[in-house]
């Protein structure tokens, strides 16, 4: 896969998009869609504003299956007296660098990790003045390539939403959902689900996102699909995608985990009778600035969605 095709994935890591606040994002991906869909294979409807909250829907022509991608981020809020909140579980490491803007303008700040008397850690900026009070504070992009891997904050899930625009490109009948708030609790796939249910009647869902490397998923593995995590999706369902990854030589490997939790366990404690499955190529370094994915897995990832997406319609 060509570094040219990464350009995407780095601009999109560019754009701030803490959960709660995925209206750039939402912005640059819908900007990036009205540019490009002329050259898609089926130019899709689509669904945002009013009852969408910050989230985009992608209809291509007869749905039977939806991707469900999250387009938020970790990141910090600003508290009282330089205090850092985190949004989602980022990694805190001492003299990371930190950017956004308030009234006053841009920022790029450093957090300082501080041990209190009790032995706990506290979480502060360090800036020349106060950051207005509430202001969403993210990684300073740092994007990274070689021969084998990607390097960069915010591969989760900003890899999982360029997945989705890949396979948009030549998709021909199925929805992607760009859902937010996933990072910080879920928030939008239920409604995003309601939709795609009460008016396509769709209830087969596949999580464009992005696992961890463990002690049995490692890097050049090929794609993860997840059988289990803290939720637990139909087997016969995991069944069906695993057999058609076999059959087309998508190279791929399976993830049991006992936590850990997506847009699938979002949907899952819905009503709405949706089969669900997590795939995703490995990272390593996760919710860190330094988030790491080889090569190889990600085109497995893409080449895998988009069989899926021919063969279960």
């Amino acid at each position: 896969m060509a570094h040219t095709k990464f350009e995407l994935l780095e601009d999109l890591i560019k754009v701030h998009g803490a959960s709660g606040d995925e209206e750039l994002i939402r912005d640059f991906i819908l900007e990036y869609i009205e540019k490009n869909q002329d050259s898609w294979k089926v130019k899709p409807e689509l669904f945002y504003g009013e009852g969408f909250q910050d989230a985009l829907v992608l209809v291509f022509g007869k749905p039977k299956t939806a991707i469900f991608a999250h387009i938020d981020t970790i990141g910090y809020t600003t508290g009282y007296n330089k205090d850092l909140i985190r949004i989602g579980g980022p990694r805190a490491i001492d003299g990371m660098q930190l950017v956004g803007s308030d009234s006053q303008g841009e920022i790029e700040t450093e957090l300082m990790v501080i041990e209190d008397e009790s032995g706990d850690n506290i979480l502060k900026y360090v800036f020349d003045r106060e950051i207005d009070r509430g202001t969403n504070l993210t990684f300073k992009p740092n994007f990274r390539i070689n021969d084998k891997y990607v390097q960069s904050p915010y591969l989760d899930n900003r890899l999982g939403v360029w997945n989705a625009l890949q396979v948009a490109e030549t998709l021909e009948n199925g929805a992607i959902a760009f859902s937010t708030y996933e990072e910080h609790g879920g928030g939008s796939v239920g409604f995003l689900g309601r939709f795609l249910y009460d008016k396509y009647k769709i209830h087969q869902a596949l999580i464009s996102d992005i696992t961890w490397v463990t002690d049995g998923i490692q890097h050049a593995g090929g794609v993860a699909i997840s059988m289990r995590d803290k939720g637990v999706p139909r087997k016969s369902y995991l069944n069906k995608i695993i057999e058609i990854a076999r059959k087309n030589n998508v190279k791929f490997q399976l993830e049991v985990e006992s936590a850990g939790g997506s847009d699938g366990t979002m949907l899952q404690n819905t009503d709405l009778p949706f089969d669900w499955c997590f795939i995703g190529a490995p990272e390593d370094n996760v919710h860190s600035p330094d988030e790491k994915v080889f090569i190889e897995d990600i085109e497995a990832m893409v080449e895998l969605y988009k069989v899926l997406m021919k063969e279960m319609n």
